[in-house]
């Protein structure tokens, strides 16, 4: 099996992944990436040079990935090497390489001259390859501390921590509001991009690996911090930023608009239960408020739910379709990206403003809008130009500002920063409160899933440390 790494590195093509028939994939709610044979992963693989300076792992991937070396193990059929490099950094590079957008691919050096490496579709199929063969397993301490740490969130960033402290030796309970842990990969995710028994192998690892999940606990609420901090001797938040940006207009409190993660949440439970969603699109003209993933993920939702239509607006420029001298190379381009939900249906414009939503008898019927042209960073109405759409649902997918202000922040008394998320020292990632740590959303604003895997190891490392007064674990490269 083993193939030659270097003999490859500019004559082969890139190949992307491929996917099930767009009629096809609409009936169901089932991922339907078409995964790569060996041989495609191997020559892959060999598209990539080993750079002297690979910018890839460091200007590219907040996780400090390895990603040449790991290459090359693949390349040479050293794929079991392969996979224990790629968790060696990443917790979940399954994860990861289904959510990522892939910055490491932005910092390709082939990429500048070139089509960029696979590096996403090659992490992917190699930890998958790593559960079909047995290679991931449960990684059990030499010793225990004692030591116990409670963690309030079971989204990336608190598995991440959850794994690392309890490798570490420490005993660790999470404690998650919902009835399945999982958080925002559960029930934000829609299934066609990460189906949930993805997530159900790797909380059976955590458990084998000895953390402990308490479920539908809501802490401030059904316990206090202050039994938390009596019973554990370091906390850490990672409750995500759930508070959604809203759109206040004339007419927000008309019945038919809803938050994105509400929909996305109602849909999620309802595939889980095999029912009709309590936000359901199907025969309804559906608007899409925001255009990035969260929208996209919505517009794949509506499509499979059987939407009349659907349009997705956004009030920022559209960006350009191959180069952007504003984010030059190494840098992640920002240029416009059509997702495989945008490759099923539905239609996207920009420089548009909602002015009003509209009603009839107090039931969406359409919203009013106005063309925008943006100057000095501040978008003028073009006149003229104000128009009408029938909608029935309004899906407002405007990003999220900050956590959301509950009980459990307000008893802890942890300090805030400019933004509203939760300040910490960017080194240990302890709060203003000794023995509080935070990570992931709550701490950085809403991200990517690959930064609160990174924020995870930082918090875990530093939690580790403020107990045992030294720490082993390897973190990411600092926030």
């Amino acid at each position: 099996m083993t193939k030659t790494l270097y003999s490859r590195t500019i004559e082969t093509p890139r190949r992307d992944a491929s996917y099930c028939p767009v009629s096809e994939r609409l009936k169901h709610y089932y991922e339907f990436r078409i995964p790569f044979d060996m041989d495609e992963i191997i020559e892959q693989a060999g598209r990539c040079m080993t750079c002297g300076i690979p910018f890839c792992h460091n200007a590219g991937c907040p996780l400090g990935n390895p990603i040449p070396e790991t290459n090359t193990l693949i390349a040479e059929g050293r794929l079991r090497d392969a996979c224990d490099l790629l968790h060696a950094h990443d917790n979940f590079p399954e994860f990861t390489g289904r959510l990522c957008p892939a910055l490491c691919e932005a910092s390709c050096v082939h990429g500048i001259n070139d089509e960029a490496v696979t590096i996403r579709q090659l992490e992917l199929e190699i930890t998958e390859l790593g559960w079909k063969e047995g290679w991931i397993v449960p990684q059990l301490p030499a010793t225990k501390t004692n030591r116990r740490v409670a963690v309030i969130g079971s989204g990336p960033a608190g598995l991440t921590v959850s794994q690392q402290l309890a490798r570490a030796g420490h005993n660790v309970v999470v404690y998650e509001k919902a009835d399945v842990p999982g958080g925002i990969l559960r029930y934000g995710i829609p299934d066609f991009k990460l189906e949930k028994h993805i997530i159900n192998r790797r909380l059976q690892q955590l458990q084998n690996e000895g953390v402990y999940f308490e479920t539908n606990v809501s802490v401030g609420n059904d316990i206090s911090p202050q039994y938390l901090k009596r019973q554990f001797d370091a906390i850490v938040l990672t409750g995500g930023a759930m508070e959604p940006r809203d759109l206040n207009v004339p007419g927000r409190e008309t019945q038919g608009i809803h938050f994105a993660m509400d929909y996305l949440i109602a849909s999620n439970l309802a595939v889980k239960s095999e029912c009709r969603s309590t936000i359901d699109a199907a025969g309804k003209n559906v608007v899409i408020l925001g255009g990035g993933d969260t929208g996209a993920d919505c517009l794949g939702v509506a499509l499979r739910q059987g939407a009349s239509s659907v349009v997705q607006f956004e009030i920022l420029p559209k960006p350009p379709e191959d180069f952007n001298p504003a984010t030059p190379w190494p840098r992640w381009q920002q240029i416009l990206r059509t997702g495989t939900s945008h490759k099923e249906g539905g239609s996207r414009r920009w420089n548009v403003s909602t002015k009003q939503f509209l009603n009839k008898n107090n039931r969406l019927c359409g919203i009013e809008a106005v063309e925008v042209e943006w100057k000095d960073g501040k978008p003028i109405e073009k006149p003229d130009t104000i128009f009408r759409v029938d909608a029935d649902i309004v899906l407002l997918a405007l990003g999220f500002v900050h956590p959301k202000y509950d009980l459990l922040l307000s008893l802890l008394e942890v300090e805030l920063d400019a933004r509203g998320n939760v300040k910490v020292d960017p080194v240990t990632m302890m709060t203003n409160q000794t023995g509080i740590f935070a990570a992931g959303d709550m701490q950085s604003g809403a991200s990517l899933v690959v930064r609160c895997i990174q924020g995870g190891r930082l918090a875990a490392r530093g939690v580790d440390e403020y107990l045992m007064g030294t720490s082993d674990l390897t973190a990411a490269p600092s926030i």
